[in-house]
């Protein structure tokens, strides 16, 4: 084997680092040429408070990564729980369109769902490319909140809950 195609020890235990970071499972909408577009992602955060903003990090190989490259704004719907099959489906088994069969989706300018756990609706405010990676600030335009916090967790390979109990 080549020195090049030889695993990286550090990148096997970045993966399994990752894995141990809990973190909420959201999907990213977008509209690029008339196309609704949306991807199921945890690498996600916020920014800043002052002015409200969030990154968002886009593999280069994701076919919502135009879009963001083309400063198309964006929305941030937060999954709760009960919501784990809408993160299946736009995690790659559907494409484009197909992604939007399920889920109680408003059609505005940019998609977003009803009944997310929250709706960050953005403005791309501007990105950099890392590695394999585009991030990507959204400028905080309006935020949608609904329901209890029941926020649907992505941790392991496996999806769960944060079981929060309030005393």
């Amino acid at each position: 084997m080549s020195a090049a195609l030889a695993k990286d020890p550090l990148a096997d235990n970045m993966a399994m680092a990752m894995r141990r970071l809990a973190k909420s499972v959201c999907i990213v909408t977008t509209r690029h040429e008339g196309q609704r577009m949306a991807m199921a992602a945890t690498a996600i955060d916020s920014l800043s408070f002052d002015p409200p903003s969030l990154l968002v990090c886009i593999n280069r190989t994701a076919s919502i990564f135009p879009a963001f490259s083309a400063r198309a704004h964006f929305n941030i719907n937060i999954l709760g729980q009960e919501q784990q099959h809408l993160a299946n489906l736009c995690n790659g088994p559907v494409k484009g369109e197909a992604r939007f069969a399920q889920g109680a989706w408003i059609d505005d300018t940019i998609p977003w769902l009803s009944d997310a756990q929250a709706v960050v609706h953005c403005r791309h405010d501007g990105e950099f490319h890392y590695g394999t990676h585009g991030v990507f600030v959204g400028r905080v335009l309006d935020i949608r909140l609904h329901g209890e916090v029941d926020p649907l967790i992505y941790a392991d390979g496996l999806y769960g809950t944060t079981a929060l109990r309030r005393a």
